[in-house]
């Protein structure tokens, strides 16, 4: 394997260290080939906001394994899973079930495309969405991890219908739609940021690009993998009351499977074979043992979201208090949230470039040693779970005083 791993930031190569292998994980704790327990601040890059081997979850799992694991054909549980994603967003008119975040948000654009006849798109620098060659222009997350903002092997016309703006400016994406004028098929973004480190929108940005948008006869779509059922029950397009043409979900919606989403519109989804002629298939997609844990856990959010995102919400803000407590830059919306070794909180992609990796990597590895499995990136976010512990939060609280003070960040 590559680096010896699947994905690039799991090597720590950012932090110079071996990465641990987990043999199991449970409630927010993980635990690794030499029997070390961690508590767990990744929760898998997101999906598990109810945390490892959550009983229901694991239940439906073993339930529809036994009835097989694919069919390559209709079952109802993906039409089940489709109506309890579009209780939670109402903007999904018509959808598509895949397996990854690059599927989803790679179809979005596609279909985009075929809606409006154009070819460019505007994306933000430090935003990613996946691995298609389109949009590994100015990325962040795992790109930024490595020191390769682009990669090798993107054709340069793909590069040409990429058009990269400032997060948080709208003047830099009004100034491509004036350079651009009827050439843009679509706007995609994290409405809120969360793979340069968690960065919030302006007031008035999300509006701005919907305005934009509109104004311009392009799609706004929303790359909610991270942020959806997370930072709401309705991800960030409840949250901020802006709603997208077209929106792609992962993470949480798979509950710990392979599993996202995208969709929209029913004018522009209409588009989407067998019904138009934009084509996008999967022999996985809508798998039943994804679509089990997926229903699982949507549906225990539903029934039990007041107290799940309040509870998520406070421990995460207990988190934030002890970096600010230290000094240390933090960005936090719901239970996303990331500390930046820098002056001041990131609003954009030229703050985050400016944090410190060398007291980052410090700072991860004293956190390690206190049995605390955060993010080996400056660049990735926080996840708290409805797991997590009153006494893993406080004991993690004091760990993050402790090993910021020994780095020079108290006060």
């Amino acid at each position: 394997m590559p680096g010896g791993v699947n994905s690039p930031v799991r090597a720590f190569r950012a932090v110079g260290m071996t990465p641990r292998f987990i043999v199991r994980g449970k409630g927010d704790c993980i635990y690794d080939a030499d029997g070390k327990e961690y508590i767990d601040y990744v929760m898998s890059w997101g999906p598990l906001l109810l945390g490892h081997a959550r009983e229901e979850v694991v239940k439906a799992v073993k339930e529809a394994a036994e009835n097989g694991l694919t069919f390559g054909a209709p079952t109802g549980r993906e039409t089940e899973l489709a109506e309890e994603i579009q209780n939670a967003c109402p903007h999904m008119e018509m959808l598509r079930l895949v397996n990854s975040g690059t599927e989803a948000t790679m179809s979005a654009i596609r279909v985009a495309r075929g809606y409006t006849g154009r070819d460019k798109i505007i994306k933000f620098e430090g935003c990613y969405h996946g691995h298609s060659d389109g949009l590994l222009v100015k990325a962040g997350s795992g790109c930024l991890t490595g020191a390769a903002p682009d990669s090798a092997g993107v054709p340069a016309s793909y590069a040409q219908n990429t058009l990269v703006a400032q997060y948080n400016d709208l003047q830099s994406v009004e100034n491509l739609f004036h350079a651009n004028s009827g050439e843009i098929a679509c706007v995609i973004v994290e409405p809120i940021a969360a793979n340069m480190g968690v960065v919030p929108p302006k007031k008035g940005f999300l509006e701005g690009l919907r305005e934009l948008c509109d104004r311009n006869g392009a799609l706004l779509i929303f790359d909610e993998v991270i942020t959806g059922f997370r930072v709401a029950f309705g991800g960030a397009a409840e949250l901020f009351g802006v709603r997208p043409d077209l929106a792609a979900y992962g993470k949480i919606v798979g509950g710990g499977m392979p599993l996202a989403v995208y969709g929209g519109r029913r004018d522009v989804m209409s588009l989407i074979a067998p019904l138009g002629s934009v084509y996008q298939a999967g022999t996985l997609s809508g798998n039943p043992i994804a679509t089990a844990a997926g229903l699982a856990t949507l549906r225990f959010l539903r029934k039990n979201k007041d107290n799940v995102y309040a509870e998520v919400e406070q421990n995460a803000k207990k988190l934030e208090d002890a970096y600010r407590k230290t000094g240390v830059a933090v960005n936090r919306v719901g239970s996303l949230l990331s500390p930046f070794f820098t002056k001041k909180s990131p609003s954009g992609f030229s703050d985050v470039k400016q944090c410190d990796l060398q007291k980052f990597t410090k700072y991860f590895g004293r956190m390690l040693e206190r049995g605390n499995y955060v993010a080996p990136s400056q660049f990735e976010a926080m996840f708290v779970s409805f797991a997590h512990t009153d006494e893993h939060i406080g004991k993690t609280c004091r760990d993050i005083e402790e090993a910021c003070a020994e780095l020079g960040f108290d006060r």
